[in-house]
């Protein structure tokens, strides 16, 4: 095996491999997973909705949240002509919230531009918000049976092991070369189980970390399990040191009620609810926020009649950690919050589109009887 073919830099002719494909729609037919809930279907809305929850997140943490999306939102339609908020709300606790954002987005773009129907083409597919390469080709190859190539990072993964690809996949000219070896990959039939196999391959036996290569049916031709370099490849990430930063949050109570702040559109937590920000998400290492500066910044809301300090929690996104200290504000009187400010029913706390860390928060304080 030359360089370029290793590093799947040659051409499409030198990557094609029939035996391959094969290996995986059999092994898929008869070992793969078949019973979730969105697949035997070829309804693109829900093939859609799963492939968006599915980015970043797991199976199992996807399946209740699937489920209630679909209750709520049936259709394309129902969920294209849904207010932004009653859609945080189905995804809150999910994570990574610019999905929920675009999947609102995508939902009124398809409505407006085709009719409700999803287009059957990746290219167009990825087009719409929210919809990249490979998931627009998962969807046209499960909901049309479209020959295109994916390339998560399962599929990565399985490809860097059983080609002994010992760069990491991330680098623009190796994932260009994973990307023509994807589509040389491709067969000429079984795009269905194929797409799936890779996904189940990479999911349930070529995991990150153990993976079971005795039943890989990819174990004959594989570089890594043959060199005994499963643990070393997929070559990961150069690590960063990962930021810090924290914030003092407000809890205003009043008459069983918690004040809420609606966030901007983008960035952190985008579009959705959370509590008052005394100084915003601030480098860890300034001097935290004092108690006359806290009692200061509650008193937009009213008249303060206690102030206390409650624990603190860590909350780790992608790219920075945040360390938040909640204060607990009570009330004596209430002042003109208003603007982008509501009084939340803290006994409905779980139906609010809140970050999950603040929900979870909220959820442990509104203990029956604490706040009347």
């Amino acid at each position: 095996m030359n360089q370029l073919t290793r590093f799947g830099l040659a051409g499409s002719e030198q990557l094609a491999d029939p035996g391959f494909s094969q290996a995986v729609i059999d092994w898929q037919r008869v070992h793969g997973r078949h019973s979730l809930p969105w697949q035997n279907t070829t309804d693109a809305y829900r093939i859609w909705l799963s492939e968006i929850m599915l980015q970043q997140t797991q199976v199992a943490a996807v399946l209740g949240y699937y489920a209630r999306f679909l209750e709520r939102f049936p259709t394309v339609q129902a969920l294209a002509e849904a207010p932004g908020e009653d859609v945080m709300a189905h995804w809150s606790g999910l994570g990574y919230y610019t999905r929920a954002r675009n999947l609102h987005a995508c939902a009124k773009r398809v409505v407006q531009d085709y009719g409700g129907v999803f287009p059957s083409d990746p290219a167009l597919l990825a087009g719409l918000p929210g919809i990249g390469r490979s998931t627009a080709a998962a969807i046209a190859a499960f909901s049309s049976g479209v020959r295109a190539a994916i390339l998560d990072g399962n599929v990565k993964r399985v490809f860097a092991r059983v080609f002994g690809i010992d760069q990491y996949p991330g680098e623009k000219r190796v994932e260009d070369g994973l990307w023509r070896r994807a589509d040389a990959l491709l067969p000429e039939r079984g795009m269905q189980a194929y797409t799936q196999g890779l996904m189940d391959l990479g999911a349930t036996l070529c995991t990150r970390s153990r993976p079971d290569c005795v039943r890989c049916p990819l174990q004959a031709r594989c570089v890594a399990y043959a060199t005994g370099r499963t643990a070393e490849l997929p070559v990961r990430k150069p690590k960063k040191t990962t930021p810090e930063k924290r914030a003092a949050l407000l809890v205003v109570i009043d008459r069983g009620q918690v004040l809420l702040e609606q966030r901007p559109a983008s960035g952190i937590w985008g579009g959705l609810l959370s509590l008052p920000e005394v100084d915003g998400h601030l480098g860890a290492e300034l001097e935290a926020v004092s108690a006359p500066e806290v009692l200061a910044a509650a008193g937009a809301y009213g008249t303060v009649e206690e102030l206390q300090a409650l624990r603190p929690l860590v909350h780790v996104f992608t790219h920075y950690k945040l360390h938040i200290h909640p204060w607990q504000v009570t009330l004596a009187r209430r002042g003109g919050a208003g603007g982008r400010h509501l009084w939340w029913d803290l006994h409905t706390i779980g139906a609010a589109p809140l970050p999950a860390p603040v929900k979870k928060l909220l959820q442990e304080l509104a203990t029956p009887g604490l706040f009347s």
